[in-house]
C-alpha cells in the first residue's frame, strides 16, 4: 500500500509546489506526492517511503527523467522562500556553505568524485591515497536575525570528474591572474546573484559565509547589486598605504593596520551549551586593493575588518581568532558585536546540512548517477528545511498559533493522540505546545533542565507523528466503506 497521507497532511508544501519549474502538470503531480511520502518518512529509503513497487518505481523514473532538473524542483521552494523573505521585517542573512555527500560505489566513475584524502599506510608502509565518490552541494540560506531558515535561495550540485593537480598547477600559475569564471569558487558569486534576484530587496540582506568566500571579485558584485556582506578573513591583502607613508610600498597589508587599531573592548561568547569565552574585540577601516594582476579590472573597496581575539584559552583548544570583513558600517563596540553575533549565526548552514545527512540520511541512497542524487538531494532539502523551519520557529516565535507552521492534519492527531491520554498535556493551543508533543513522540523526555527540542527529536516525531496519521487514515477509509 502506498504511503499516501492525503492532501490534508501535505498541505505545508502545496506552497513549495505550485511555482515549481517542471515542464507539465503530471510531473509537477508526481514531484508532489514523492515529497508527501519522503516527508512522511524522513531518512527512510525510497522504496521504504514509497511503500510498494508501483510507487517506488515511479519514484525512480522521476529521478531519471532528463526533462526534470533540480533547479526546477527547487524553483516553486525559492519562490515561497522569497515570499517568507518579504513577510518578515528586518535585515535577511544570506548563508553560504558548502558540503559533500559522500557515498560508496561499485562504479564510482558514475557519480564523480569530491576530494583526494591520505587514509592513513597499508602494512608495507605505503601511504593509502583514497578518492571518495560523491556529489557536492553550495547553498544559500535564507535566515533571520532571530535564526529562523526561511528557505532556500539558491543551490548548485556539481561532482569533479578528474583532479587537476592543484598544488603542482601553482608553481606555474598565479591563481589570483586567473579569471574568476574559470574557478569552481564561481558558485559563490553565481548563488549571490542568484539570491539577489530571487529577494529583490538587496539592501536588506546581509550575506554570511566562512573564510572560503574571501573572494574581492564577491565583494565587488556585492557593491555592483547594492547588498552586503559579513566573511571570515584568510587573505591578507593589500591595502592603501597610511598618510606619509611611501605610495608603492607593498608592505602594507590589511592585517598590519588592524593589528595597529587599538581593542575597543571585550565580550563573552558562547562556545556549545555550557562554556563561554571572553574575546578582545577592534575594529578598522581599510582601503582594501585588488590583486596586482586584478587592479585594471577591480576598484578597491573601503571595508571593515573585525578582530575577535580569545583572552586566556583553555589548553585543549586553540584559541578563537575571528577576523571579519564587511562593507557594513561598524561605527562603535557595540554595532561591532552585533555583526560578531550575526557571524555566528553561519552555523545554522551547517546545522541545515546535518539535517540532510544524519536526519534524512542523505548518504545511504543507493540511485547510482550523479544526475540522479542531484535530484535527491534537492528533494531532501526542501524535507530537511521543513524540520529545521519547525523546531526554530517554536523558538523564535513560541506563542504564535500552531496553524502557521503545522498542517491541519498534523495538528488534529496530536489533539486525538491528547484526548485518549489521562491527563491532557495541550493545555494551550500554541505552536510550542504542539512541538513539544512532537519531540516526545521522537524521544524528547521535557525535564525542567532540559534545552529546547532539536532537530533530531523532531525529525523522529514527526516520523512517528506520521506513521499515527497513516493508521488512523486507513481506520477511517474501512470505516467509510
Amino acid at each position: 500500500m502506498s504511503r499516501d497521507t492525503g492532501a490534508g497532511a501535505a498541505g505545508w508544501h502545496d506552497d513549495e509546489v505550485v511555482a515549481a519549474g517542471l515542464p507539465d502538470k503530471r510531473l509537477a503531480r508526481r514531484f508532489g506526492r514523492l515529497l508527501d511520502q519522503m516527508s512522511a518518512a524522513p531518512g527512510q529509503p525510497v522504496p521504504a517511503a514509497c511503500g510498494d513497487w508501483a510507487a517506488t518505481k515511479a519514484a525512480y523514473r522521476f529521478f531519471d527523467n532528463p526533462r526534470v532538473t533540480e533547479h526546477g524542483m527547487l524553483a516553486g521552494h525559492f519562490a515561497a522562500t522569497a515570499r517568507r523573505c518579504a513577510a518578515n521585517d528586518g535585515p535577511i542573512l544570506i548563508l553560504q556553505d558548502t558540503t559533500e555527500f559522500i557515498y560508496s560505489r561499485a562504479q564510482p566513475g558514475k557519480i564523480g568524485f569530491t576530494k583526494t584524502i591520505n587514509a592513513g599506510r597499508y602494512k608495507a608502509g605505503q601511504p593509502n591515497v583514497v578518492t571518495l565518490c560523491g556529489v557536492l552541494m553550495h547553498s544559500s540560506l535564507a535566515v533571520t536575525l532571530g535564526g529562523t531558515p526561511l528557505g532556500l535561495t539558491a543551490a548548485k550540485f556539481w561532482t569533479r570528474t578528474k583532479f587537476k593537480g592543484t598544488w603542482t598547477l601553482k608553481r606555474h600559475v598565479n591563481p589570483t591572474r586567473v579569471p574568476i569564471e574559470t574557478k569552481e569558487s564561481y558558485r559563490w558569486l553565481e548563488n549571490l546573484r542568484q539570491s539577489m534576484a530571487l529577494v529583490g530587496t538587496p539592501e536588506r540582506c546581509v550575506h554570511v559565509a566562512d573564510r572560503e568566500s574571501d573572494i574581492y571579485e564577491l565583494f565587488c558584485l556585492a557593491q555592483d547589486l547594492g547588498t552586503r556582506f559579513l566573511v571570515r578573513v584568510q587573505t591578507n591583502r593589500l591595502a592603501a598605504a597610511p598618510a606619509g607613508a611611501e605610495p608603492r610600498d607593498r608592505a602594507h597589508r590589511v592585517f598590519t593596520q588592524l593589528s595597529a587599531a587599538p581593542w575597543a573592548g571585550r565580550h563573552y561568547v558562547a562556545i556549545g551549551q555550557d562554556e563561554t569565552a571572553c574575546v578582545h574585540v577592534k575594529f578598522a577601516t581599510i582601503q582594501t586593493l585588488p590583486p596586482v594582476g586584478k587592479q585594471k579590472r577591480y576598484s578597491p573597496q573601503l571595508l571593515t575588518y573585525i578582530q575577535a581575539l580569545e583572552i586566556d584559552p583553555p589548553a585543549g583548544r586553540p584559541p578563537i581568532d575571528w577576523k571579519l570583513v564587511t562593507n557594513l558600517p561598524v561605527g562603535d563596540f557595540a554595532i561591532a558585536i552585533e555583526k560578531l553575533e550575526w557571524y555566528a549565526l553561519r552555523w545554522k548552514a551547517e546545522v541545515f546540512h546535518k539535517v540532510m545527512k544524519s536526519g534524512c540520511r542523505a548518504e545511504e541512497a543507493r540511485l547510482e548517477t550523479a544526475e540522479r542524487l542531484a535530484k535527491f538531494l534537492a528533494l531532501i532539502a526542501m524535507v530537511s528545511w521543513r524540520i529545521f523551519f519547525l523546531t526554530m520557529s517554536a523558538r523564535a516565535k513560541p506563542e504564535v498559533a500552531p496553524e502557521t507552521v503545522l498542517t491541519t492534519t498534523e495538528i488534529a492527531t496530536l489533539d486525538a493522540i491528547d484526548a485518549a491520554r489521562a491527563k491532557p498535556r495541550i493545555l494551550r493551543k500554541t505552536l510550542a505546545t504542539y512541538l513539544l508533543q512532537i519531540a516526545m513522540l521522537g524521544g524528547y523526555l521535557a525535564r525542567n533542565h532540559d534545552p529546547p527540542p532539536g532537530n533530531m527529536v523532531v525529525w523522529r516525531g514527526l516520523t512517528r507523528l506520521h506513521d499515527i496519521v497513516f493508521g488512523l487514515s486507513i481506520r477511517t477509509r474501512r470505516q467509510c466503506g
